[in-house]
C-alpha cells in the first residue's frame, strides 16, 4: 500500500492508540480542556429551566 495516491485516506494519520472507554467518549488529556463536560452543560440548562419555571409560577401566582 503506498502512501501517497488518489485513493483512500489509509496511513495519514500519527501513530495509531487504543482509545480507552473515556477518551471514546470525548474524555481524556486532561478532562475539560475544551470546556465544561456535557453533564455541566446538561445540569446548567436545567437549573436556568427550573429558574425560568419558578418564576412564571411567581408571576401566575401575583396575577390570581
Amino acid at each position: 500500500m503506498t502512501r501517497g495516491g488518489a485513493g483512500d485516506m489509509l496511513g495519514v494519520g500519527g501513530t495509531r492508540q487504543k482509545l480507552g472507554r473515556k477518551a471514546l467518549r470525548g474524555g481524556g488529556r486532561g478532562g475539560r480542556v475544551g470546556g465544561p463536560d456535557a453533564q455541566a452543560q446538561k445540569r446548567e440548562l436545567l437549573r436556568k429551566l427550573q429558574e425560568k419555571n419558578a418564576e412564571r409560577r411567581e408571576q401566575a401566582e401575583e396575577k390570581r
